[in-house]
């Protein structure tokens, strides 16, 4: 869908030339061109020219050779001309034999040698290490590129080649059924002249393949005893000049051959009818293919009947083709054609598997004479870029002397891309009409309402054969029409009359609105479209031309049929382009600089600049979101960069861009990634603002996404049908609908509230139907009569209450929109949308089954024909079974016969069931119900009413609560009843089994058993509520006292020492068991207290000292213990930290996951170095990419752990040095509460005393030096900066030191000093 325009074009005049040969050098991007002028003594005299970047061309060298006897009148003498930049010569192959060489630094002519008796043609390879030349004795040399010989044969053989095919007969004439001819007719052979055409040249051609890997030699083979015609054959051969194949017998069959640079053909052009040519009307003639086996490959004819003019100077035809050559991307074959109204050059290209004809360029007439071109000659790495020579005329200058003839030959470029016209027209009125040419005819196809694939199309519009091939279009923004551009200046305005809406019928029904040539416009190459070509309305046709020193714009004011006004405006730079921007004439400058008319001031003013020349560009105007009226100009650069620039804002969407238009709110372009990208127009101001790399991934992480097929480009964008056009690389199409564009189309139409093409727009492109919703929920609600009045289809509504109940929203806002579409369809008609109300029920989360079979109860009587298909429906819906159960649930058995009926259950399976609950009284028959549908609490409540019929049932009632744990409901059925104090104590002795005894307690008191209540405070250890409601009750002093001391007992093995000391005093009245218990719990200050308050002075030397020096031995055996395992794990840490710097890969346990699936190490196998963990392949092994929370706990475990000579060891160490830390403060306030007892007591506990101080202060003061070693870092040294110290920090940084993950223990200062006892430390 795409077309040839041209958008740079410039000319170069040489004066006293004869320009018949061109090659460039890409160095230094310098032209050169040859130049013969022969006398009548046959000497000749070659001029060599050098042109850089359109500057006046300069004389680089000259040399005289002789011209070759064999050449016709005309031929150039120059075979082969081409710069050779690795040796920076010009190597120029002369007819005659000569090799000429010609310096590119000082310009001197060397002969390298000589070729007899003469060359024919000569072609370098494609890396210029070859040279193939054919003599004209018809020998083939192939040389290297020092001029050594490498082979010579014959090209005259009657071989086939090494690629000869092996024939088994298959498929052929002979091995099928003659009838009664019989065989030997069929095996007959079959006369058939091979002839050439009468417009060859007689000259060989040589081609080589793109990589140069192999070459073709198309050559006229001499007459045979079978045919007395000479005929053309190609032979292939390799880079050794091996013959590779032979091609078939081709009648007809022309000079002209080229090979495609892709490799995959071989072009050459056949003639038809006519003795010897190929079998078909006189005057046909196609391009031919061929492989490289030699066969045919496919065709397509040359227009002739466009190409045969009125004069019939050239060939029997009126014309000829003189040369094909491709382009070096080899999408664009060029075929030079000589005509006697003078030359002309077409550029075809195929897609889809059709030729199109894109361009014809004219050679130029110059004083009414017959332009010709002398050489075409492709730009080798600029793939559009073409290069033309044309033949020298001859005109007279006035001067001082008198008249002087002037010979003037010119050297013309231009460079052509590839545009897609589109219509450009917004919606309601796009019809995404694209333009294709074809020759003398446009294809046109409307993707709005049909999708054509090329190379047919809806429509065409035809021009007449002397208007040749238009060289632009353009379509109205504003209205259905088309302008279209001719190169000299010619255009004509159509009325397209395309259908919008589906139907039978003309998709186009085209008509030409108005034609005319511009005076004084030539080499043109643009056309803009404004307005409308139909009605009253006028139309404004911007003509882009040139004279190669400037451009210009003519503006032309067409209303009707007639012309208004016409005015010229010059560019403010040549190879300029239109740039779409609404109404207002802007352009481009060849790099990248926006300029807009200004008509005040009547010139043109900068306004943005993309930093490359983008041929395709437009302007964006960000009116509605833009205070400023913003205008944002997009546009593609030849590297793939997708720019946007507003003023002197500039930024960069993507840097892989192969295609974009704008649509929708939308800047659509895809990638070289194969997706399309969607980029919201409100977002490019902000782009242009803020252009950090940060808030740049931001905004592209926002932008939707999708995938399209490999290599899919662009073709148009249709917003009214939300579709995209794409064309694949073959040429096929592919209609896409992305869901940016179908959700701006279905927002527009819910603002709007034409709810019924937005849900249809939903379904059909699978969008959630929530969307209805979502973008304005309070409108829907308001709207919902509309809606339902719009949608009414019951599936319909069915499907949308279905896709709500499936949907993101809360449940409560579910149960809302439910609600409110269920009552708009009761109140509108019950009977008709009983579906879509169960629908509305069913939906919900939770379900409202028992709503929905109510309506059917409802339903029943009045409308049973509706019931029985709404009851189907539901079924359809829900689990029948669970429908089953709910109906059971509703105790309505009509119900569930109905259910179970429609439901096609077996009736052997509920009927049985159904009558032992029919035997049933009301009450125990619910029971019965709830107990199997599981309802256990209404179970019971049912049961309890059961019991109140006056069959008691509380006995059942007991066992379906103790097996249910029924506890809170029947306190609260049974509250306020007889047996409510029944159903606390089960509650109680249920939580009592539990070992809730607090909670059982607090039963059991409002229960009023009280005994109970006692047994419970006793084992939860209440023991002040014990003896509490022990007083309430009356129990007696012995019973106290017992209690008193079991309690106590029970406490003092919970390690509650002063609690258990104090029932012991109040309840059992023994004070030495007291002071015991309170001297077990480091209590000595209130056991002395108690002693002096019960005077029991005895009891100091009986319990209290022997218990103070028991104590002072646990404390020291608890500092001995703790020493004795900080010194262990301190030198442990020491150990560990010493082999993790020396032996680092040892200690972290590296190691080749790519060995993990080798069962056996060969002597090969090395050891994984210092940097194999930096440099080691990545393998297929699986990898779990994330851990289960088992695999997690399991890990954990193993850290914690700290197993010997594993990573974690040093981790473990430091948490268990926290824990020592944590210990040791404990050790502290149990020396706190001792010491002072220790230095009053016995000359013996004060020397305990003294001694276990000194071990405290010891340990604390080496715990202290130990947890300062331990976390301490050593300084970091500044590494020198390579890549192993890069590798190495990374190294670091991954493996993570246990001190910073375990934070350091503190020792508290000042409880270091709070503990201690001075005047122990004054004896010491």
């Amino acid at each position: 869908m795409r077309n040839l325009t041209l958008y740079t074009t410039s000319t170069i005049d040489l004066n006293n030339a004869n320009v018949t040969a061109t090659a460039i050098d890409l160095d230094e991007n310098v032209i050169y061109t040859a130049s013969e002028r022969q006398d009548l003594d046959g000497n000749l005299e070659v001029e060599v020219w050098s042109v850089d970047n359109d500057e006046a061309p300069t004389m680089f060298a000259m040399f005289n050779t002789v011209s070759s006897p064999s050449s016709s009148a005309g031929a150039s003498q120059i075979v082969s001309f081409r710069v050779l930049p690795e040796v920076r010569r010009l190597s120029a192959i002369m007819r005659n034999g000569d090799i000429t060489m010609l310096s590119l630094e000082d310009g001197v002519v060397e002969v390298e040698g000589t070729v007899e008796p003469w060359i024919s043609t000569a072609s370098w390879s494609p890396d210029e290490s070859l040279l193939a030349i054919v003599t004209g004795e018809d020998k083939l040399i192939l040389m290297t590129s020092t001029f050594d010989v490498l082979s010579e044969t014959p090209i005259q053989t009657t071989e086939f080649g090494e690629d000869a095919p092996i024939n088994v007969g298959w498929g052929s004439k002979q091995t099928q059924f003659h009838g009664s001819l019989g065989k030997a007719a069929a095996q007959a052979p079959v006369q058939t002249l091979v002839g050439s055409s009468p417009d060859d040249d007689l000259a060989p051609r040589i081609s080589w393949r793109g990589d140069g890997a192999f070459f073709v030699v198309s050559s006229l083979s001499p007459p045979s005893p079978t045919n007395s015609m000479r005929r053309r054959m190609l032979r292939v051969y390799d880079r050794d000049g091996k013959l590779q194949s032979t091609s078939e017998a081709v009648p007809g069959l022309e000079h002209t051959l080229v090979w495609r640079p892709s490799g995959n053909l071989i072009a050459g052009t056949q003639r038809f009818g006519f003795e010897g040519g190929g079998a078909g009307t006189e005057g046909r003639h196609d391009v031919v293919f061929f492989e490289r086996n030699g066969l045919r490959h496919g065709e397509f004819g040359i227009r002739a009947v466009d190409l045969a003019g009125k004069v019939k100077e050239v060939g029997k035809w009126g014309y000829r083709v003189r040369e094909l050559s491709w382009s070096s991307d080899s999408n664009v074959l060029a075929i030079w054609i000589e005509r006697g109204e003078g030359d002309v050059v077409q550029f075809w290209t195929m897609g889809n598997y059709y030729w199109y004809l894109k361009q014809e360029v004219e050679a130029p007439t110059v004083d009414g004479k017959v332009g010709r071109f002398t050489s075409v000659f492709w730009h080798p790495e600029q793939a559009l870029h073409i290069m033309l020579t044309t033949k020298s005329s001859y005109h007279f200058e006035s001067s001082d002397k008198g008249l002087t003839m002037i010979r003037t030959a010119a050297l013309i470029q231009r460079t052509y891309a590839w545009e897609t016209f589109t219509s450009p027209s917004e919606p309601p009125i796009d019809s995404g009409a694209v333009a294709v040419f074809d020759g003398t005819k446009i294809l046109m196809t409307p993707f709005r309402v049909q999708n054509v694939p090329p190379p047919m199309s809806s429509a065409q519009i035809a021009f007449s054969s002397s208007q040749r091939t238009p060289v632009h279009a353009s379509f109205s923004a504003t209205s259905d029409a088309l302008a279209v551009l001719w190169e000299n200046g010619y255009v004509e305005l159509w009325a397209l009359g395309t259908r919008l809406q589906g139907g039978r019928g003309k998709a186009i029904d085209s008509s030409l609105g108005w034609s005319g040539s511009l005076d004084g416009v030539k080499n043109a190459r643009q056309i803009q479209l404004v307005g409308s070509s139909t009605g009253d309305e006028s139309s404004i046709v911007n003509v882009l031309w040139t004279d190669h020193k400037a451009d210009y714009i003519t503006i032309l004011q067409v209303e009707g049929s007639t012309t208004k006004e016409s005015t010229t405006i010059a560019l403010p730079s040549v190879n300029s382009r239109f740039v779409a921007a609404g109404g207002n004439l802007t352009c481009q400058g060849p790099s990248g600089e926006i300029y807009q008319y200004n008509s005040e001031q009547r010139k043109f003013l900068p306004v943005a600049r993309l930093h490359e020349f983008c041929l395709q560009s437009q302007g964006i105007l960000l009116s509605s979101h833009s205070p400023e009226n913003q205008a944002v100009f997009v546009g593609l650069g030849s590297s793939g960069k997708l720019h946007i620039s507003s003023g002197e804002g500039h930024h960069v969407l993507a840097t892989n861009a192969t295609s974009f238009t704008i649509a929708s709110g939308f800047i659509i372009f895809t990638t070289t990634a194969h997706d399309a990208r969607f980029v919201p127009v409100t977002s490019l101001s902000g782009l242009l603002v803020e252009s950090q790399d940060a808030e740049v991934k931001q905004e592209k992480a926002e932008w939707e996404t999708r995938r399209v097929e490999r290599g899919s480009r662009i073709v148009v964008a249709v917003p009214s049908a939300m579709a995209l056009v794409l064309q694949m690389p073959r040429g096929n199409l592919e209609t896409i609908n992305p869901r940016p564009l179908v959700m701006e189309v279905v927002k527009q139409d819910i603002g709007t509230g034409n709810y019924r093409k937005a849900f249809f727009a939903c379904r059909k492109h699978r969008i959630d139907l929530n969307v209805l919703i979502e973008h304005d929920e309070e409108k829907f609600l308001e709207r919902i009569s509309s809606f339902v009045e719009q949608i009414h289809e019951v599936d319909h509504i069915n499907l949308f209450l279905s896709n709500l109940g499936r949907g993101s929203q809360p449940q409560e806002n579910i149960a809302k929109l439910c609600d409110a579409v269920r009552a708009e369809l009761e109140r509108k008609d019950l009977k008709q949308y009983v579906n879509s109300i169960l629908t509305a029920y069913v939906v919900k989360t939770p379900p409202e089954y028992e709503a929905g079979l109510s309506l059917l109860l409802r339903l029943r009587e009045s409308d049973p024909e509706v019931v029985e298909d709404a009851v189907k429906y539901i079924i359809f819906l829900v689990d029948a079974n669970r429908l089953f159960d709910t109906a059971l649930g509703m105790y309505d058995f009509s119900l569930v016969l109905m259910i179970a009926q429609h439901a096609q259950k077996d009736p052997r399976e509920y009927l049985p069931f159904l009558r032992e609950l029919r035997a049933l009284e009301k009450y125990y028959q619910r029971f019965k119900i709830d107990d199997h549908l599981k309802r256990y609490e209404s179970a019971l409540r049912n049961l309890s009413l059961a019991g109140s019929a006056g069959n008691d049932r509380f006995e059942e009632a007991v066992t379906y609560i103790e097996s249910h744990n029924l506890y809170d409901a029947a306190l609260s059925i049974w509250k306020g009843t007889n047996r409510y104090n029944m159903v606390l104590e089960l509650y109680g002795d249920w939580l009592f089994e539990r070992r809730e005894f607090r909670q059982a307690a607090s039963v059991f008191i409002e229960a009023q058993n009280l005994s109970k209540a006692m047994v419970a405070h006793e084992k939860a250890l209440e023991w002040q509520e014990l003896f509490y409601l022990a007083s309430q009750t009356g129990m007696s002093e012995e019973d106290i006292v017992a209690t008193g001391y079991r309690v106590a007992e029970d406490l003092t093995s919970k390690k509650r020492h002063s609690e258990a000391a104090q029932v012991l005093l109040d309840y059992a009245n023994d004070v030495r068991e007291a002071i015991i218990a309170y001297v077990q719990g480091n209590h000595f200050s209130e056991a002395r207290r108690i002693i002096a308050l019960k005077s029991k002075p005895e009891l100091v030397e009986d319990v209290v000292h022997p218990a103070a020096l028991e104590s002072c031995n646990q404390i020291m055996e608890d500092i001995n213990e703790c020493l004795e395992q900080l010194r262990k794990q301190l030198s442990r840490v020491r150990e560990l930290r010493i082999r993790k710097v020396e032996e680092p890969d040892a200690f972290y346990g590296t190691e080749d996951v790519a060995l993990h699936n080798i069962d056996v190490m060969t002597d090969v196998s090395m050891a994984p170095t210092t940097f194999t963990r930096y440099t080691v392949a990545p393998t297929t092994t699986s990898r779990s990419s994330r851990r289960t929370s088992r695999s997690k706990r399991k890990m954990e475990r193993k850290v914690g752990s700290g197993r010997k000579g594993t990573v974690d060891e040093e981790e473990y160490l430091l948490k268990s040095l926290t824990k020592l830390a944590v210990r040791f403060a404990t050790i502290q306030d149990e020396a706190r509460n001792l010491l002072p007892h220790l230095l009053q007591f016995t000359p013996e506990h004060r020397e305990e005393g003294m001694t276990m101080q000194k071990h405290l202060i010891d340990f604390a003061d080496e715990l202290q030096h130990s947890l300062d070693e331990i976390w301490s870092k050593p300084p970091e040294e500044i590494p020198v900066d390579s890549w192993a110290t890069r590798m190495e920090q990374v190294e670091k940084e991954r493996r993570v030191n246990p001190v910073d993950k375990v934070p350091k223990p503190e020792l508290s200062s000042s409880g270091r000093k709070e503990w201690r006892i001075n005047l122990f430390d004054f004896e010491t």
